[in-house]
């Protein structure tokens, strides 16, 4: 983005679902804010758009006037979907995508919103409840989305999501039993068939999480 928006663009930005960051407006101004960046395309029908993170800091800047007019860069993108990838607890810390924790709430946020709305309009009942294809070929980010939407918290001293030798399973470890307890509680709310199982031989506890079918 070279140049502030318009006040056009403004008033499309500033009338975003302050939830999801969804945009509406003719196909010709939402363009126009996917061209500077300040806006991105679900990739599915209807192809909606939503702000990306220059977008929300203009949208910020527009209620804090004394906010830069101009956006700065928008943070490079986390590899694993182009635009966000939820933290499975193996991260570095701090991670490497680490921001403030308001906007990184916004994210998970925005993110979790675009899966319910993947899950309507790829299974073929329309369910929102239930996991859906893309989930069942990503196990390990669909997982860790799930929890760091319900506010489980990532490791070092937090959850941590693996791959497991079963097929469309994950293992979820937890250093604490209450906050393992929590995780399960998080995944079955969000449409997965979880079970709690010992380690061998020291016996720490862990959890099998499978998307459910039915």
């Amino acid at each position: 983005m070279t140049k502030p928006p318009t006040a056009a663009q403004r008033r499309i930005i500033e009338a975003a679902d302050p939830a999801t960051g969804r945009l509406s407006g003719s196909e010709t101004q939402l363009a126009g804010l996917v061209r500077h960046g300040l806006a991105f395309r679900h990739p599915r029908p209807p192809h909606a758009c939503f702000l990306t993170p220059a977008g929300h800091r203009v949208r910020e800047g527009a209620q804090d006037p004394s906010a830069a007019g101009v956006p700065a860069p928008a943070p490079a993108a986390p590899a694993a979907t182009g635009l966000f990838a939820a933290r499975t607890g193996a991260e570095p810390a701090p991670p490497p995508d680490a921001g403030s924790p308001a906007a990184r709430a916004r994210d998970v946020r925005s993110a979790w919103e675009g899966l319910l709305e993947l899950r309507r309009m790829t299974n073929p009942d329309g369910a929102r409840d239930r996991p859906c294809g893309w989930e069942r070929t990503h196990l390990v980010q669909a997982a860790a989305l799930a929890l760091e939407a319900a506010g489980c918290p990532p490791g070092p001293e937090g959850y941590r999501v693996d791959e497991t030798p079963q097929p469309e399973a994950v293992a979820v470890r937890d250093p604490a039993p209450e906050r393992l307890g929590a995780c399960a509680a998080a995944l079955e709310a969000a449409g997965w068939q979880v079970s709690e199982h010992a380690e061998r031989p020291r016996g720490a506890r862990y959890l099998l999480a499978s998307p459910r079918r039915g």
